[in-house]
């Protein structure tokens, strides 16, 4: 992820994600609550619960991504 940005908060309606950090710090938001997740640390999100990653560092960050069931059309935006 690109420094200094962050998604548009957004829900799944119906897969999970799990994240895992393998560079950097990334800062996620999940139903209003911030988490820090360090390199070598995971986060899964469940289903219907609004979230967003942001990058506040000046470096690119990394991380594995990986959605069951397919993330085919399962993204809403939050406004």
């Amino acid at each position: 992820m690109l420094a200094e940005t962050e998604e548009v908060l957004h829900y799944h309606k119906l897969h999970h994600r799990v994240f895992y950090r393998t560079k950097g710090t990334a800062i996620f938001e999940v139903d209003e609550v911030i988490l820090m997740i360090d390199q070598g640390e995971g986060l899964q999100i469940e289903a219907g619960r609004r979230h967003r990653v942001m990058n506040k560092e000046q470096t690119v960050i990394e991380f594995i991504v990986c959605a069951q069931p397919s993330t085919t059309a399962d993204r809403y935006n939050r406004v």
